[in-house]
């Protein structure tokens, strides 16, 4: 059993404690637990609105106290949290009336006079004890902030953003909440003086099971497992010209970053989103002109600090694609026979070394619509800023086009794609006498099966291994990509696999 961890903070007013709250929702995830303890008074539902608040990305949310109703559930952008108050509980067995027990899945609990009920509480769970502080101000409190079990790691976390906010000077900054992404990262917008600043909390990647001839799934393919690769990539890029966030503050071993905030001006508009023409063309520039260059292998995070690119071998793109017979096939009700498998590992390592041959460059990875802020005030390229791109790999020219071009969160119309490929063609033939755009479009079209492939398998996963259907969504548009390039001549056997054995998705 893992030893609790505490640590304690003054609290001068409401905006401090909104602060604290902030930071702990950069944290927290479905299934975790915070429990807010102290006297009548001492600040337990300002707390609990403040966090509500800043997850829903509203201060004029209605958060009442739920000291009536015993429990109030919030439908959050991130995940469901359930509000509640145990002051009028007397026997923990009335938490089953009001849906309390056991606590609901894959939702964040939130609960006031957790003491009225201890023997139900888990024993992962987060404590933040509140109590008056007058000698300090009429409105100022102190938090002990403990974890317990699993969730001493998170209170330790805690601290250690906070002690890296303070010695960055942005203490005092408003916190509005960002996004996030599929992975573990999180992000905030700090706003101070006028100017404003994100902040990244990248916890170093847990470890999957070993099941990749003795990796997790996350080492097979290359993620990057700290923030490190993040400021290697990104001091990469700008040294040569592109780009990417200047890093104002880092705590490398924490893996907390402060970096330029480059806005919100997308690459599309409108319901449903269509791609701005314009901004996809420079980024299609900037692709080129990214792949034109010799780029090194290796670059310098820190002094006596490097990181080595990882290569995007035949095993790492084998192991994506295999996503498809893992996830996606079963949850389509096809479970895939020994046969099925072996003709595909023989497809696919047959395709898969023609890309393997091929020229090698910087793969961003996330090349796509929700990594590129567009930077009106710069000229040319420079307009397209990225912020995605810490599981860079050495591998092939077409993958970050094939990620821009087919947008697996938008509809790319096969007449845009295929001018946007184009313009890509001319603008490397126009410098590299040597380019072949044959050779390229057949690259381009096993990249793409590749891609989508993978991505039918991993939307699958987030909605079975990780409860996010939300992706689920996306699948009949990758299933139009994907048959897109299984048209090309170069595909055909796959593309009779495929019809033989893989249904498509639910639309």
């Amino acid at each position: 059993m893992t030893a609790p961890i505490t640590f304690s903070l003054a609290l001068a007013n409401e905006t401090a404690t909104a602060h604290l709250m902030a930071d702990l929702a950069l944290l927290i995830g479905p299934g975790d637990v915070i429990t807010l303890s102290g006297d009548l008074g001492a600040g337990k539902t300002a707390a609990a609105r403040a966090l509500i608040r800043y997850l829903a990305s509203d201060d004029a949310v209605e958060v009442p106290s739920p000291t009536f109703t015993l429990a109030q559930t919030y439908d959050l952008p991130a995940f469901p949290l359930v509000h509640a108050d145990l002051y009028r509980i007397n026997d923990a067995a009335e938490l089953e009336e009001i849906g309390l027990s056991p606590l609901p899945e894959a939702t964040v609990a939130l609960i006031e006079w957790p003491e009225r009920a201890p023997a139900a509480l888990p024993q992962d769970r987060i404590d933040i004890a509140l109590s008056h502080r007058p000698a300090l101000g009429s409105t100022a409190r102190a938090a002990e902030i403990t974890g317990y079990g699993k969730a001493a790691a998170q209170v330790a976390r805690l601290k250690a953003l906070g002690q890296f906010l303070t010695e960055a000077g942005y203490a005092e900054a408003k916190r509005l909440r960002m996004p996030g992404d599929a992975s573990t990262r999180s992000y905030a917008r700090l706003s101070r003086d006028d100017s404003t600043v994100i902040l990244m909390n990248a916890p170093r990647r847990p470890d999957g099971p070993a099941i990749y001839d003795g990796q997790s799934y996350s080492a097979a393919v290359h993620l990057a497992e700290d923030v490190k690769p993040f400021v290697a990539i990104d001091n990469g890029l700008r040294e040569r010209g592109f780009s990417a966030p200047a890093i104002h503050h880092a705590d490398l071993d924490a893996g907390f970053l402060i970096t330029e905030d480059f806005g919100t001006a997308a690459f599309v508009e409108g319901d449903p989103p269509q791609a701005i023409v314009a901004r996809y063309e420079s980024a299609v520039d900037m692709l080129a002109a990214l792949h034109r260059q010799t780029l090194p292998e290796s670059l310098p995070v820190a002094p006596q600090i490097s990181y080595l690119i990882p290569t995007f071998d035949i095993d790492a793109l084998l192991v994506e694609i295999g996503l498809m017979l893992e996830w996606y096939l079963p949850d389509r009700r096809v479970e895939p026979t020994n046969t099925m498998r072996a003709d595909f590992a023989v497809i696919w390592r047959d395709l898969l070394s023609k890309l393997a041959s091929g020229p090698k460059t910087w793969v961003l990875r996330d090349f796509h619509s929700p990594n590129l802020i567009w930077l009106d005030g710069r000229p040319d390229i420079a307009k397209v800023g990225i912020i995605d791109f810490q599981d860079a790999v050495l591998g092939p020219t077409a993958y970050d086009l094939v990620s821009l071009l087919q947008d697996a969160r938008i509809d790319v119309p096969e007449q845009l794609e295929l001018a946007l490929l184009t313009r890509y063609i001319k603008a490397r033939r126009a410098s590299e006498g040597t380019f072949d755009p044959a050779g390229f479009a057949e690259l381009y079209a096993i990249m793409s099966a590749q891609r989508n492939t993978r991505l039918l398998g991993t939307f699958a996963r987030l909605n079975g291994r990780d409860g996010k259907p939300q992706y689920l969504r996306h699948q009949p548009r990758i299933w139009t990509y994907l048959n897109r390039s299984l048209a090309h001549p170069a595909l055909a056997r796959a593309r009779e696999w495929y019809a033989a054995n893989v249904p498509p998705p639910v639309p």
